[in-house]
Formats: structure tokens, sequence, C-alpha cells
């Protein structure tokens, strides 16, 4: 039986919880007590039982109780060292700061006595070793300004608790209704095990004879989770396997909303009589809210995910802010009936061949078709030759379609089995720091507010895809639990959702179709690149970010393991952010676009971008196979285009 057990998780979870130790036949406790913040509110509900009797009416309360929800609980199980059998004693405790309520709860004793606190504003209720380090902690919060877990660099908070664990034994989770940071002993006594939830799941159930926890009982959430316990508690049968790990001693976690958001070991800890400078906050400042750039694509081919690192969480694993261009952009005035501008500078130049062959059993006789093959041309992207011909014969009239796209409609009255659409275009692509509109200290923030007007001309990219109410209230409080781990920063909202996309679905072709929605890829944690960008699309226009689909091309690299992506077209998503304009998010390779990206076409979903589609009006066809080749080759790494 564990003394300590902590849960987060992104959105509320409304677990049963069996006291098992109280039962006929089992030794009973000193007493138990669980705290939780319903309704994700700063408020916390306690339910404690000092020297608990057999068959206790609380305990069948806590495993029933379907208003027992929140996403984040904090379990103790006492065995009492000092202090009387009392409500005082019995843990979590509960402390109001910072317009917050607090929760501690500890397993170990402390060998020497800590003493008392000099400010009065934290002095001790109860006469237990716990509720003392509990004053120290927020006593020394306090003196330093810091109102909140988010505010305290981690590294300092590791050696906060890394002082007090020189008086005793330190198995610790704090929380502040927000973040719950979890420390492990030193000296390895006892000690702190975390599991990383993550969906899919249908049953998670674990515990041993004197507890058990059933977090599916009352219905399974595709939610992602961090559990932490003083015991790694086996799965029951039927559950997802359990995956504790131990955390080394001295260490320190920061979970927010089921996400590891910083672990700090002994070897990365600032001693705590160093006090931070002004630029080491600048720097944890910027760690924690730095805007994130472009990486190379990564292979998703197979099922196993890279482990969430232990950084501060809204700086996106694996992402880095690019480089400034080394060579001044001058700003141009983009010309509709002019191929390329005077002058601009690029990085990338490619040239991208895309084939597209179908073949019948029986001729066609008549039909007709759209296509969408001819690369953006913008004041990011220049279009510098294209040329797209077709195997037969037929009336084509180029027009820019109501998403601005170049598009091209063929009708085809020559008999055909085969038809092969062909597209050559070479493109170079500008190289800019995506995330340069970020002012320092200037955030935008969820909810966005548009003008009338605004929200007029929007409104094709603010409406989600059409799913039962059931669903999308789902898809809401997820992607709200994405607002509220980020603080309600817009920017590092949406690359936290990029990243879990990108981190915690697993790339897997012929597991989905057209028809799919986003709700079975949230489901399911599974797709291609297509159904990663309509959940994107989907969770950012729930939450009033416009979202628009973008298809187009990337270049992977030579021989690189993720090639399959270059040999067809790809897909990603574009939000519009105020006063910025449209920025590309691959949710597929877990990056801002730059320039690897080669747009396209772009529209509401997939069908207003689709490269080609056609429709057969006299003709049977028989049976249809296609066939697509896409090929993307650099010319050159950096010049200027004149």
């Amino acid at each position: 039986m564990p003394n300590l057990l902590a849960m987060s998780f992104e959105g509320e979870l409304a677990p049963s919880l069996d006291l098992v130790c109280l039962h006929a036949g089992h030794k009973l406790p000193d007493g138990w007590g669980i705290g939780y913040y319903p309704g994700g509110e700063p408020s916390a509900v306690v339910l404690k039982e000092p020297a608990p009797p057999e068959g206790s009416i609380r305990s069948e309360l806590v495993k029933a109780w379907e208003h027992l929800a929140s996403s984040l609980f904090v379990l103790h199980i006492r065995t009492a060292t000092w202090g009387g059998l009392s409500d005082a004693n019995t843990q979590p405790f509960s402390r109001s700061f910072g317009g917050r309520d607090w929760l501690i709860a500890h397993a170990g004793s402390m060998e020497t006595r800590l003493p008392t606190p000099i400010d009065v504003r934290f002095e001790p209720v109860g006469s237990t070793d716990t509720e003392l380090l509990f004053c120290h902690l927020l006593h020394r919060a306090a003196e330093r300004g810091f109102r909140s877990i988010g505010d305290i660099p981690p590294e300092e908070l590791r050696a906060w608790f890394a002082g007090l664990n020189a008086s005793g034994s330190v198995n610790v989770v704090l929380t502040d209704g927000r973040d719950l940071c979890a420390y492990s002993d030193a000296m390895g006594q006892g000690g702190m095990y975390l599991w990383q939830v993550l969906p899919p799941y249908d049953s998670i159930s674990f515990g041993d004879q004197d507890l058990i926890i059933d977090l599916t009982r009352r219905g399974a959430k595709s939610r992602k989770g961090v559990l932490l316990s003083t015991e790694p508690l086996p799965e029951r049968p039927g559950s997802l396997p359990a995956r504790w790990k131990q955390l080394p001693p001295g260490t320190l976690v920061v979970v927010r909303q089921g996400a590891v958001c910083a672990e700090v070991g002994p070897s990365s800890a600032r001693p705590s009589t160093v006090a931070p400078t002004p630029a080491d906050l600048a720097a944890a400042a910027n760690n924690t809210n730095a805007a994130a750039g472009i990486t190379a694509p990564i292979n998703r081919t197979g099922p196993g995910l890279p482990p969430l690192p232990g950084i501060l969480f809204a700086a996106p694993p694996g992402i880095t802010v690019p480089p400034k261009p080394a060579i001044e952009i001058d700003t141009w005035i983009f010309r509709p009936n002019k191929v390329k501008p005077p002058s601009i500078a690029t990085s990338k130049r490619f040239r991208v061949y895309h084939r597209t062959a179908y073949r019948y059993s029986k001729a066609i006789e008549r039909s007709t078709h759209q296509l969408r093959l001819v690369p953006a041309h913008d004041r990011l992207q220049t279009l510098i030759e294209n040329e797209v011909t077709l195997s037969v014969d037929g009336k084509m009239r180029d027009y820019s379609d109501v998403f601005g796209n170049t598009a091209r409609r063929v009708l085809l009255e020559t008999p055909y089995t085969e038809l092969v659409i062909e597209s050559k275009s070479i493109v170079a692509t500008l190289d800019t720091d995506p995330v340069a509109f970020r002012v320092p200290h200037a955030r935008s923030t969820i909810p966005l507010v548009w003008m009338p007007w605004q929200r007029q001309v929007l409104e094709p990219f603010l409406l989600p895809v059409e799913l039962p109410e059931s669903e999308l209230q789902e898809l809401v409080e997820y992607g709200m639990s994405f607002v509220t781990r980020n603080g309600s920063d817009l920017l590092d909202t949406l690359l936290d959702i990029n990243n879990s996309i990108f981190r915690e679905y697993e790339y897997r072709q012929g597991t989905t179709r057209l028809s799919t929605t986003p709700f079975d890829v949230y489901v399911t944690r599974r797709g291609v690149c297509q159904d990663f960008t309509n959940l994107f699309i989907c969770l950012a226009r729930l939450l009033g970010v416009p979202a628009r689909y973008t298809c187009g091309y990337i270049y992977t690299g030579p021989k690189h393991a993720n090639q399959r992506q270059a040999e067809a077209s790809h897909a990603w998503a574009q939000v519009y952010l105020p006063e910025v304009g449209w920025i590309g998010f691959d949710p597929t390779n877990g990056c801002i676009t730059q320039t690897d990206h080669i747009r396209v076409a772009v529209g509401r979903n997939y069908r207003d971008a689709t490269p080609t589609s056609g429709t057969i009006y006299v003709g049977g066809g028989g049976t249809e196979t296609l066939e697509v080749e896409v090929r993307v080759e650099p010319l050159q790494n950096e010049g200027t285009v004149q």
C-alpha cells in the first residue's frame, strides 16, 4: 500500500478509489485523505478521516461518488510517526497562498524537527513534521515573491527540497491546483515512481491488496496523464499495462495537465544559496514561453514515440528557433501577372515532379477534371517555373478559385483507358524566422477577439467539422487542456497541440480513410498527415483560432527514412494570427513550416485543396487503379533569385 499517490490528467477525470485497507480483516491505517480541485477551480476540496473505522462510510463515498471529478488528485494514507490521530495531523494539508489553495502530502519522517518559520502567515496547525515542511516551502516562496509553482524555477525549487532533505526523509508532492511537483528522497529512503499514461486505452485499473484505483470505471476518455506513487502499483486484469519508472534520488518533476513540464536532477540543480540573477529569470521565462521554429522531418513509421524529455513544457521538445537569415530581406510588392519579383533573397530552391496516373479496364468517353498543381507564388515562396501536361488532349481553362489557388478546369472528350497528369515546377522558398512576430514581453491569449467584419471573412475557417455534440464537447475539453497547461498563451497552446500530436499519435498508413473524422483520430491516436492536420484544425477552430488545410510537398532530405512523405503530396495546417497572417504548423513532423514545405493549395478542408479530382460522365470505366509519384529535389542550398 503506498503512503502517497498523486495524479494529473489533461481534462477532468472521475476515478473510483477503493480503500480495501478499510475492509474487514485488514490492518487499518492511522488515517487517509484525498484532495482535488473540482471544476479546475483554484479552491481545493479535502476529504480526510483520522483513525478510520472498519467499513468506513467516507471511504465508500470516495469509491462511488461521481462528483469526485478533477484533473488533479492527491491521496495520502497515513502511518503516524509524529502527532496524534486527528484531522489537523491527517494529510493532505491545505493552505491558501497567492490566491490559490495549495496541497501537500509527504511520505517519510524528519529526523531533525524543523524550526517554525518566523513569518506568522505560515504557522503549523497540527503537530506533524509535514506541516512544518509545508510552512517552510510557502515561507520561502513568499520571501522570494513567487505566488505559484510555475513562478519558481525548477532548479531552485529542487534545491529547496534538497535543503529540507538534510533533516530527514522527503518523498513529497506539492500542488497549487495548476502544477503538481514531486520530489524523490535523495538518500534513497523510499522513493517516487512515475507512470506516463498515453491513450488510446479502454481500461486503466491498478492497485494492490490495500488500494484499488479505477480511472475508467465511469467511462474512458482519450486523455494522457501522469501518475506518481511511493510504490509501483501493478495493473488489474484487463487494464492498460502499468509502466512505472523510479525517479532517481534527489530528482524533482513538475507536471501540468498530464504532461511533464520539467525534470531536474541533482547534477543540473542550482545550489540553494545562489540567488538567480535577472538574466537567469529571463532565461527561465524564455524557456517557458519560447517560440518554436522548424526541425528536420522525423520518421513516423514505427509505433514507438520518443519519451517526453525533462524540459519546461511550452518550449516543445525537438523544436528550435531557426537562426536569422544571413542576407537582409527587402520587402517586395507581389505582382500577380509576373512569374517572379525583380529580386528576392531565398534560402532553398527545389525541383518538384508530381505524376498521377489513372488506369481503367474500360474506356472513359467523357470526363471533367479539376487540377490544383501549381505551387503558390507570394512573399514567402517564389514560383520560378511550372508546367502541367496531360496524356489525353482536351479543353483547359485556368482560373483562381475562391481561396486564391491556381486551378485548372479540364474537359476530356477523347476516349481513354489511361490518363497521366504531370506537373513540373521549380520553386524557391524564403528563409525567415517564422516566429519573429513575437515581441518580447507581449503575448496573444485565448480567447481571441475579432472585429465583426474580420469574423465574417474568417468564418469558413472558424467552423469545425460537423460532429455529434458529445464528440465536439470532448474535443473542446481536450483542446482546453492545452490552453490551461500554457496559461492561455496563444502561440504556446498551438505549439503544444502541434507537438503533442507529433509525439503521441502514431503515423500508420492504411488505418484511416477520407471519411475518418478528427474525433476518430483523437480516440485511436493514429493516422496519416491528412488525419493529423484535420485534428489540429478542428482543435484550433474549437478554440476560436482560424485554421485552414494546406496541401503541398515536403523535402525530407536525401534517403531519409521518412522518404514516403516526399513521394506523395503532404498536408499541414495554417492558422491565422492577429496582425501576423497565416502561419504553418505541421503536426505530422512537429514543426512550424519554413523552407522545406512547398505550398500548393489551401482551403477549408481536403476537398478544397486536393491536387486532382474528376467526374466521369460517359463510359463506365470499370476497375480503376491510381498511381501517384512525387519527387522533391534541391537545386541549391542558398542563393538569390534574380
